[in-house]
């Protein structure tokens, strides 16, 4: 057995009010990123369908009607009513992609403000990095 010199020595840190605000408030934002990563990746596949889909229709026969789903139905429409369709839905789809991202860059960034300060305080104590 040896002694520990006072570098390795791990004492108890005390946690303040404010620490302990920013620890939720870093804790809240990796929640709030995680959920949005998934929902990005859940729309950011959407959209590869929705252009395959579209390539597939601009080889279809313009005069036999297409089903083309509203909810939980199928309905029959023309190629060109049905490309119309999956056209708005691919600009709906690249403005909530686009938020998305936005609001990721944000949460990700107010993360990093928050790492910045609470490494500062805590040094090797704390682990912020996401696995």
């Amino acid at each position: 057995m040896r002694m520990l010199e006072k570098e390795e020595e791990e004492g108890d840190i005390q946690v303040s009010w404010q620490d302990q605000q920013n620890i939720n408030t870093f804790s809240k934002y990796n929640a709030k990123l995680q959920d949005l990563e998934e929902t990005y990746d859940t729309k950011k596949t959407e959209k590869e369908y929705l252009d395959d889909l579209a390539s597939e229709l601009e080889l279809a026969d313009e005069d036999e009607p297409v089903g083309y789903r509203i909810g939980e139905a199928f309905v029959s429409l023309s190629v060109e009513a049905a490309q119309e369709r999956i056209s708005n839905s691919q600009v709906e789809l690249e403005k909530e992609i686009e938020e998305l991202k936005s609001q990721m860059d944000e949460a990700a960034e107010k993360m990093d403000e928050l790492k910045k300060v609470l490494y500062t305080r805590f040094g090797n104590a704390i682990n912020l990095e996401r696995e």
